[in-house]
């Protein structure tokens, strides 16, 4: 994913936190902000939480994964932040998918 589409900075994580919505379901916690851009950016925080370093990078991949193939179904303007839950370390590929659809239709930012 292009550097443009991605949040970076700690200010602009701390931007999302503070002043978006979050949403949340058994397995992510999602964050999502208005930008007034013309693109949505995205960015992840995996805790440690949830493991040791090969366990928080086999999800962080998985959900860059699951965003990217589902990029051109995500409204344009928001910022959104993923944090996923303890028990996302035992879920399937598919399932993972599952939630984040899930929890992206509650947040309203997918196109119909």
């Amino acid at each position: 994913m292009e550097k443009q589409y991605r949040l970076r900075k700690n200010m602009e994580f701390k931007k999302v936190y503070d002043c978006g919505k979050n949403y949340w379901n058994r397995n992510l916690i999602m964050y999502v902000k208005t930008n007034n851009l013309d693109k949505t950016r995205v960015g992840y925080t995996i805790t440690k939480k949830i493991g040791n370093s090969v366990v928080r990078n086999k999800i962080r991949r998985r959900m860059k994964e699951i965003y990217r193939l589902n990029f051109h179904n995500i409204k344009e303007g928001y910022d959104i932040v993923f944090i996923p839950k303890k028990n996302v370390v035992n879920m399937s590929y598919d399932q993972l998918e599952n939630s984040f659809l899930h929890i992206m239709n509650m947040a309203r930012v997918l196109k119909k």
